[in-house]
Protein backbone atom coordinates (compact mmCIF):
# COMPACT_ATOMS: atom_id res chain seq x y z
CA UNK A 1 0.00 0.00 0.00
CA UNK A 2 1.35 3.77 -0.68
CA UNK A 3 2.47 5.35 2.05
CA UNK A 4 -0.31 8.46 1.16
CA UNK A 5 -2.72 6.01 2.14
CA UNK A 6 -3.31 5.57 6.11
CA UNK A 7 -3.35 1.90 7.36
CA UNK A 8 -6.68 0.13 6.85
CA UNK A 9 -7.40 2.85 4.73
CA UNK A 10 -8.29 2.06 0.46
CA UNK A 11 -8.48 4.31 -2.41
CA UNK A 12 -11.46 3.81 -4.60
CA UNK A 13 -14.22 6.30 -6.96
CA UNK A 14 -16.96 7.55 -7.33
CA UNK A 15 -18.37 4.16 -9.44
CA UNK A 16 -17.46 1.96 -6.52
CA UNK A 17 -18.91 3.89 -3.34
CA UNK A 18 -21.98 5.93 -4.98
CA UNK A 19 -25.25 5.13 -6.95
CA UNK A 20 -25.14 7.56 -9.88
CA UNK A 21 -28.55 8.54 -9.86
CA UNK A 22 -28.85 10.62 -12.98
CA UNK A 23 -31.21 8.98 -15.14
CA UNK A 24 -34.07 10.06 -12.80
CA UNK A 25 -32.93 14.13 -13.49
CA UNK A 26 -35.82 15.91 -15.29
CA UNK A 27 -35.05 19.33 -16.35
CA UNK A 28 -37.68 21.89 -16.47
CA UNK A 29 -37.13 25.33 -17.92
CA UNK A 30 -37.88 29.08 -16.47
CA UNK A 31 -41.73 28.83 -17.69
CA UNK A 32 -42.47 25.50 -16.83
CA UNK A 33 -41.08 26.08 -12.98
CA UNK A 34 -42.97 29.34 -13.19
CA UNK A 35 -46.19 27.29 -13.89
CA UNK A 36 -45.51 25.29 -11.28
CA UNK A 37 -43.98 26.89 -8.22
CA UNK A 38 -44.24 25.25 -4.58
CA UNK A 39 -42.45 24.71 -1.67
CA UNK A 40 -39.72 21.97 -2.99
CA UNK A 41 -35.90 23.36 -3.82
CA UNK A 42 -35.28 22.80 -7.46
CA UNK A 43 -31.53 22.30 -7.94
CA UNK A 44 -28.97 23.28 -10.79
CA UNK A 45 -25.22 22.71 -11.34
CA UNK A 46 -24.51 25.48 -8.02
CA UNK A 47 -27.62 25.49 -5.57
CA UNK A 48 -31.10 26.13 -5.11
CA UNK A 49 -32.71 27.69 -8.55
CA UNK A 50 -36.04 27.78 -7.53
CA UNK A 51 -38.96 25.93 -5.74
CA UNK A 52 -41.20 24.08 -7.71
CA UNK A 53 -44.89 21.81 -6.23
CA UNK A 54 -43.08 18.50 -6.48
CA UNK A 55 -39.84 16.72 -5.78
CA UNK A 56 -38.52 13.89 -7.47
CA UNK A 57 -35.79 12.85 -4.38
CA UNK A 58 -35.96 12.25 -0.92
CA UNK A 59 -33.08 11.93 1.43
CA UNK A 60 -29.60 12.58 1.96
CA UNK A 61 -27.81 13.22 -1.56
CA UNK A 62 -24.24 14.57 -2.68
CA UNK A 63 -25.03 16.90 -6.02
CA UNK A 64 -21.88 17.46 -7.61
CA UNK A 65 -21.59 19.90 -10.70
CA UNK A 66 -22.14 18.70 -14.55
CA UNK A 67 -21.69 21.73 -15.75
CA UNK A 68 -20.94 25.52 -15.01
CA UNK A 69 -19.56 23.83 -11.46
CA UNK A 70 -16.76 25.82 -9.48
CA UNK A 71 -13.66 23.36 -10.90
CA UNK A 72 -10.61 25.99 -11.38
CA UNK A 73 -11.66 27.46 -8.00
CA UNK A 74 -12.05 24.28 -6.22
CA UNK A 75 -9.87 25.72 -3.13
CA UNK A 76 -11.65 28.46 -2.39
CA UNK A 77 -15.79 27.39 -3.56
CA UNK A 78 -17.49 24.07 -3.30
CA UNK A 79 -17.57 22.11 -5.74
CA UNK A 80 -20.17 19.34 -4.32
CA UNK A 81 -22.80 20.09 -2.34
CA UNK A 82 -25.02 17.92 0.49
CA UNK A 83 -28.50 17.89 0.03
CA UNK A 84 -31.38 16.51 2.09
CA UNK A 85 -35.70 16.16 2.40
CA UNK A 86 -37.59 16.26 -0.50
CA UNK A 87 -36.14 18.11 -3.91
CA UNK A 88 -35.78 17.91 -7.79
CA UNK A 89 -32.41 18.30 -9.74
CA UNK A 90 -32.47 19.56 -13.40
CA UNK A 91 -29.63 17.94 -16.08
CA UNK A 92 -26.57 20.11 -14.65
CA UNK A 93 -25.53 18.07 -11.38
CA UNK A 94 -24.91 14.84 -11.24
CA UNK A 95 -26.99 12.95 -8.13
CA UNK A 96 -24.78 10.81 -5.68
CA UNK A 97 -25.67 8.31 -2.44
CA UNK A 98 -23.47 6.51 -0.95
CA UNK A 99 -23.51 2.89 -1.52
CA UNK A 100 -24.29 -0.10 1.47
CA UNK A 101 -20.76 0.33 3.28
CA UNK A 102 -20.70 3.86 2.79
CA UNK A 103 -21.12 7.30 4.30
CA UNK A 104 -23.23 9.65 2.30
CA UNK A 105 -21.62 12.74 4.09
CA UNK A 106 -18.64 11.64 3.89
CA UNK A 107 -18.27 10.97 0.16
CA UNK A 108 -19.54 14.83 0.12
CA UNK A 109 -16.47 15.96 2.14
CA UNK A 110 -14.42 14.11 0.24
CA UNK A 111 -15.64 16.09 -2.90
CA UNK A 112 -16.45 19.35 -1.81
CA UNK A 113 -12.81 20.97 -2.33
CA UNK A 114 -11.39 18.49 -4.30
CA UNK A 115 -9.23 19.24 -7.50
CA UNK A 116 -10.62 17.18 -10.56
CA UNK A 117 -9.50 19.64 -13.18
CA UNK A 118 -8.17 16.43 -14.92
CA UNK A 119 -11.37 14.77 -15.63
CA UNK A 120 -13.08 18.03 -17.01
CA UNK A 121 -14.05 18.82 -20.71
CA UNK A 122 -12.97 22.13 -22.16
CA UNK A 123 -15.04 24.04 -24.48
CA UNK A 124 -16.72 27.11 -23.97
CA UNK A 125 -18.22 25.52 -20.65
CA UNK A 126 -16.36 23.35 -18.49
CA UNK A 127 -18.00 19.91 -18.45
CA UNK A 128 -17.76 16.69 -15.93
CA UNK A 129 -19.01 13.98 -17.95
CA UNK A 130 -20.42 10.95 -16.22
CA UNK A 131 -18.39 8.26 -17.54
CA UNK A 132 -15.08 10.68 -15.87
CA UNK A 133 -17.24 11.75 -12.79
CA UNK A 134 -17.27 8.01 -11.86
CA UNK A 135 -13.55 7.72 -11.98
CA UNK A 136 -12.98 10.12 -9.61
CA UNK A 137 -11.08 8.57 -6.57
CA UNK A 138 -11.37 8.81 -3.40
CA UNK A 139 -9.33 8.33 -0.13
CA UNK A 140 -11.72 5.69 1.91
CA UNK A 141 -11.25 4.57 5.65
CA UNK A 142 -13.74 1.76 7.14
CA UNK A 143 -16.85 2.51 7.59
CA UNK A 144 -16.89 3.97 11.27
CA UNK A 145 -13.86 5.96 10.48
CA UNK A 146 -16.13 7.56 7.59
CA UNK A 147 -18.94 7.99 9.45
CA UNK A 148 -16.99 9.91 12.80
CA UNK A 149 -15.19 11.97 10.47
CA UNK A 150 -18.50 12.89 8.77
CA UNK A 151 -19.67 13.85 11.97
CA UNK A 152 -16.99 15.79 13.28
CA UNK A 153 -17.24 18.08 10.40
CA UNK A 154 -20.51 18.05 10.03
CA UNK A 155 -20.70 19.92 13.61
CA UNK A 156 -17.86 22.14 12.56
CA UNK A 157 -20.60 22.93 9.50
CA UNK A 158 -23.81 23.25 12.12
CA UNK A 159 -21.71 26.01 14.10
CA UNK A 160 -20.48 27.89 10.64
CA UNK A 161 -23.87 27.91 9.57
CA UNK A 162 -25.76 29.67 12.69
CA UNK A 163 -22.94 32.18 12.91
CA UNK A 164 -23.95 32.71 8.98
CA UNK A 165 -27.49 33.27 9.98
CA UNK A 166 -26.81 35.73 12.98
CA UNK A 167 -24.55 37.58 10.37
CA UNK A 168 -27.33 37.48 7.90
CA UNK A 169 -29.96 38.69 11.04
CA UNK A 170 -27.77 41.61 12.02
CA UNK A 171 -27.15 42.64 7.99
CA UNK A 172 -31.24 42.29 7.68
CA UNK A 173 -31.36 44.47 11.19
CA UNK A 174 -28.87 46.90 9.80
CA UNK A 175 -31.05 47.43 6.57
CA UNK A 176 -34.22 47.99 8.41
CA UNK A 177 -32.18 50.30 10.48
CA UNK A 178 -30.76 52.62 7.91
CA UNK A 179 -34.75 52.56 6.24
CA UNK A 180 -35.94 53.87 9.39
CA UNK A 181 -33.45 56.22 10.44
CA UNK A 182 -32.25 57.59 7.38
CA UNK A 183 -36.13 58.18 6.55
CA UNK A 184 -37.60 59.03 9.64
CA UNK A 185 -34.76 60.48 11.78
CA UNK A 186 -35.00 60.39 15.65
CA UNK A 187 -38.06 61.92 17.65
CA UNK A 188 -39.53 63.65 14.70
CA UNK A 189 -42.96 64.49 14.34
CA UNK A 190 -43.45 66.66 11.47
CA UNK A 191 -42.09 65.76 7.95
CA UNK A 192 -41.80 67.57 4.46
CA UNK A 193 -41.35 65.86 0.67
CA UNK A 194 -38.10 66.22 -1.01
CA UNK A 195 -36.29 65.48 -3.96
CA UNK A 196 -35.22 62.07 -2.32
CA UNK A 197 -38.28 61.15 -0.28
CA UNK A 198 -39.98 62.23 2.71
CA UNK A 199 -37.72 63.42 5.57
CA UNK A 200 -38.04 65.16 8.88
CA UNK A 201 -38.93 69.00 8.58
CA UNK A 202 -35.46 70.29 10.33
CA UNK A 203 -33.54 68.14 7.59
CA UNK A 204 -31.95 69.68 4.87
CA UNK A 205 -31.02 68.13 1.06
CA UNK A 206 -27.58 68.66 0.37
CA UNK A 207 -25.27 67.77 -2.77
CA UNK A 208 -22.31 65.21 -1.80
CA UNK A 209 -19.80 67.91 -3.30
CA UNK A 210 -21.22 70.32 -0.65
CA UNK A 211 -20.59 68.50 2.28
CA UNK A 212 -17.13 67.47 1.25
CA UNK A 213 -13.71 69.54 1.86
CA UNK A 214 -12.22 67.45 -1.23
CA UNK A 215 -13.96 65.16 -4.02
CA UNK A 216 -10.93 63.62 -5.52
CA UNK A 217 -11.11 60.60 -8.92
CA UNK A 218 -8.45 58.89 -10.06
CA UNK A 219 -6.95 60.65 -12.95
CA UNK A 220 -4.62 57.55 -14.23
CA UNK A 221 -4.72 54.68 -16.25
CA UNK A 222 -3.68 51.70 -14.05
CA UNK A 223 -0.35 51.72 -12.72
CA UNK A 224 2.16 49.44 -13.43
CA UNK A 225 2.74 46.99 -10.93
CA UNK A 226 5.13 44.68 -9.34
CA UNK A 227 4.75 40.85 -7.98
CA UNK A 228 6.39 41.68 -5.09
CA UNK A 229 5.19 43.78 -1.78
CA UNK A 230 6.11 47.14 -1.41
CA UNK A 231 4.70 49.72 0.93
CA UNK A 232 2.78 51.51 -1.60
CA UNK A 233 -0.29 50.24 -2.21
CA UNK A 234 -2.87 51.17 -5.52
CA UNK A 235 -6.41 50.94 -4.12
CA UNK A 236 -8.83 49.00 -6.68
CA UNK A 237 -12.45 48.92 -7.35
CA UNK A 238 -12.07 44.80 -5.85
CA UNK A 239 -10.41 46.19 -2.44
CA UNK A 240 -13.85 48.55 -1.51
CA UNK A 241 -16.77 46.66 -0.62
CA UNK A 242 -19.73 46.90 2.66
CA UNK A 243 -18.09 49.76 4.21
CA UNK A 244 -14.78 48.74 4.29
CA UNK A 245 -11.14 49.32 2.77
CA UNK A 246 -8.77 46.24 2.45
CA UNK A 247 -5.42 47.35 2.27
CA UNK A 248 -3.75 43.89 2.79
CA UNK A 249 -4.85 42.65 -0.64
CA UNK A 250 -3.55 45.34 -2.68
CA UNK A 251 -1.36 45.45 -5.91
CA UNK A 252 1.72 47.10 -4.93
CA UNK A 253 3.91 49.62 -7.12
CA UNK A 254 7.66 51.14 -6.93
CA UNK A 255 8.29 54.01 -4.66
CA UNK A 256 8.89 55.90 -8.62
CA UNK A 257 5.57 54.91 -9.80
CA UNK A 258 4.00 56.13 -6.49
CA UNK A 259 5.61 59.21 -6.63
CA UNK A 260 4.43 59.70 -10.46
CA UNK A 261 1.19 59.03 -10.03
CA UNK A 262 0.01 60.38 -7.35
CA UNK A 263 -0.78 63.72 -8.87
CA UNK A 264 -3.75 64.65 -7.03
CA UNK A 265 -4.68 65.04 -2.82
CA UNK A 266 -3.66 61.34 -1.62
CA UNK A 267 -6.04 59.51 0.62
CA UNK A 268 -6.17 59.78 4.51
CA UNK A 269 -7.60 58.17 7.58
CA UNK A 270 -11.20 58.35 7.73
CA UNK A 271 -11.55 59.41 3.92
CA UNK A 272 -14.87 57.16 2.09
CA UNK A 273 -13.31 55.69 -0.94
CA UNK A 274 -16.09 54.99 -3.38
CA UNK A 275 -16.02 52.72 -6.68
CA UNK A 276 -17.82 54.42 -9.62
CA UNK A 277 -17.60 51.06 -12.08
CA UNK A 278 -17.24 47.69 -11.40
CA UNK A 279 -19.20 47.65 -9.78
CA UNK A 280 -20.99 51.17 -8.78
CA UNK A 281 -21.78 52.12 -5.46
CA UNK A 282 -19.73 49.90 -3.08
CA UNK A 283 -17.72 52.52 -0.63
CA UNK A 284 -15.94 51.91 2.65
CA UNK A 285 -13.83 54.03 5.23
CA UNK A 286 -10.04 53.70 4.66
CA UNK A 287 -8.33 52.99 8.22
CA UNK A 288 -5.04 52.84 7.24
CA UNK A 289 -3.55 55.21 4.72
CA UNK A 290 0.01 54.39 4.42
CA UNK A 291 1.26 54.15 1.45
CA UNK A 292 -2.17 54.05 -0.60
CA UNK A 293 -3.36 56.07 -3.38
CA UNK A 294 -6.37 55.31 -5.79
CA UNK A 295 -6.64 52.95 -9.01
CA UNK A 296 -8.69 53.50 -11.86
CA UNK A 297 -12.72 53.82 -11.08
CA UNK A 298 -12.10 54.99 -7.44
CA UNK A 299 -13.35 57.98 -6.05
CA UNK A 300 -12.39 59.51 -2.58
CA UNK A 301 -14.27 61.91 -0.70
CA UNK A 302 -13.36 64.14 2.34
CA UNK A 303 -15.95 65.08 4.35
CA UNK A 304 -16.12 68.47 6.00
CA UNK A 305 -16.27 67.59 9.38
CA UNK A 306 -18.40 70.58 10.28
CA UNK A 307 -21.43 69.71 8.09
CA UNK A 308 -21.08 65.76 8.42
CA UNK A 309 -18.88 62.68 8.93
CA UNK A 310 -17.34 59.87 6.20
CA UNK A 311 -19.65 57.38 8.04
CA UNK A 312 -22.41 59.43 7.71
CA UNK A 313 -21.79 59.88 3.63
CA UNK A 314 -21.06 56.06 3.42
CA UNK A 315 -24.61 54.89 5.21
CA UNK A 316 -26.35 57.39 2.81
CA UNK A 317 -24.84 55.86 -0.22
CA UNK A 318 -25.71 52.30 1.23
CA UNK A 319 -29.53 53.13 1.75
CA UNK A 320 -31.89 52.63 -0.48
CA UNK A 321 -32.59 55.94 -1.62
CA UNK A 322 -29.28 56.19 -2.20
CA UNK A 323 -28.40 53.15 -4.26
CA UNK A 324 -32.17 54.46 -6.31
CA UNK A 325 -29.77 57.94 -7.25
CA UNK A 326 -26.43 55.37 -7.90
CA UNK A 327 -29.01 53.31 -10.32
CA UNK A 328 -30.09 57.12 -11.91
CA UNK A 329 -26.76 58.33 -12.40
CA UNK A 330 -25.63 55.04 -14.04
CA UNK A 331 -24.89 54.49 -17.54
CA UNK A 332 -23.05 52.34 -19.99
CA UNK A 333 -24.75 49.39 -22.42
CA UNK A 334 -22.37 46.67 -21.66
CA UNK A 335 -21.14 47.68 -18.23
CA UNK A 336 -22.73 50.71 -15.74
CA UNK A 337 -20.48 53.36 -14.50
CA UNK A 338 -20.94 56.57 -13.05
CA UNK A 339 -19.34 60.17 -14.67
CA UNK A 340 -16.93 61.65 -12.51
CA UNK A 341 -18.69 64.73 -12.24
CA UNK A 342 -22.14 62.78 -11.47
CA UNK A 343 -20.49 61.53 -8.87
CA UNK A 344 -20.63 64.85 -6.72
CA UNK A 345 -24.43 65.11 -7.37
CA UNK A 346 -25.31 62.22 -5.34
CA UNK A 347 -28.25 64.19 -2.92
CA UNK A 348 -27.50 63.44 0.90
CA UNK A 349 -30.39 64.10 2.89
CA UNK A 350 -28.96 65.82 5.80
CA UNK A 351 -30.17 66.02 9.79
CA UNK A 352 -27.88 68.49 12.35
CA UNK A 353 -24.92 67.47 13.29
CA UNK A 354 -25.74 65.86 16.52
CA UNK A 355 -28.55 63.97 14.77
CA UNK A 356 -26.18 62.80 12.22
CA UNK A 357 -23.91 61.07 14.95
CA UNK A 358 -26.43 59.77 16.38
CA UNK A 359 -27.16 57.74 13.72
CA UNK A 360 -24.07 56.89 12.78
CA UNK A 361 -23.58 55.25 16.69
CA UNK A 362 -26.59 53.73 16.24
CA UNK A 363 -25.52 51.78 12.83
CA UNK A 364 -22.07 51.17 14.07
CA UNK A 365 -23.14 49.70 17.00
CA UNK A 366 -25.02 46.93 14.14
CA UNK A 367 -21.47 47.08 12.13
CA UNK A 368 -19.23 46.04 15.19
CA UNK A 369 -21.59 43.04 16.27
CA UNK A 370 -21.60 42.16 12.53
CA UNK A 371 -17.41 42.27 12.32
CA UNK A 372 -17.20 40.22 16.05
CA UNK A 373 -19.31 37.68 13.95
CA UNK A 374 -17.35 37.53 10.97
CA UNK A 375 -14.03 37.72 12.20
CA UNK A 376 -15.66 33.99 14.46
CA UNK A 377 -16.43 32.95 10.79
CA UNK A 378 -13.70 32.98 9.33
CA UNK A 379 -11.54 31.34 12.14
CA UNK A 380 -14.41 28.36 12.34
CA UNK A 381 -14.03 28.26 8.08
CA UNK A 382 -10.34 28.04 8.96
CA UNK A 383 -10.60 25.65 11.53
CA UNK A 384 -12.73 23.33 9.03
CA UNK A 385 -10.23 23.41 6.66
CA UNK A 386 -7.56 22.36 8.86
CA UNK A 387 -9.62 19.64 10.40
CA UNK A 388 -10.53 18.61 6.52
CA UNK A 389 -7.02 18.67 5.48
CA UNK A 390 -6.21 16.40 8.65
CA UNK A 391 -8.69 14.03 8.81
CA UNK A 392 -9.66 13.67 5.10
CA UNK A 393 -5.84 12.20 4.41
CA UNK A 394 -5.69 10.20 7.41
CA UNK A 395 -3.11 12.30 8.93
CA UNK A 396 -4.68 12.82 12.43
CA UNK A 397 -6.83 9.37 12.91
CA UNK A 398 -10.15 9.80 15.02
CA UNK A 399 -10.84 6.97 17.94
CA UNK A 400 -13.88 4.68 16.94
CA UNK A 401 -15.65 3.83 20.04
CA UNK A 402 -16.52 -0.16 20.34
CA UNK A 403 -19.73 -1.56 19.50
CA UNK A 404 -21.24 -3.16 22.55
Amino acid sequence: MSSLVPEGWGISNISKTCDVLDSKRIPLNSQERALRKGDYPYYGANGVQGYIDDFIFEGEHVLLAEDGGNFDQWQSRAISYLVSGKFWVNNHAHILKAKVGHETKFIHYSLVHKNILKHINGGTRAKLNQADMRDISILLPPLPEQQKIAKILTSVDDVIEKTQAQIDKLKDLKTGMMQELLTNGIGHTEFKDSPVGRIPAEWSVIKISELCSHVVDCVNKTAPVVDFKTPYKMIRTTNVRHGRVDTENVRSVTKETFETWTRRLLPENGDLIFTREAPVGECGILKDSRGVFLGQRTMMYRANKTKTSSEFLMYSIMSDYGKQQLEDFSGGSTVAHMRVPDCGKILIKTPPLDEQNKIVNSLGSVDASILVKEKKLNKLIGTKKALMQDLLTGKVRVNIEPSS
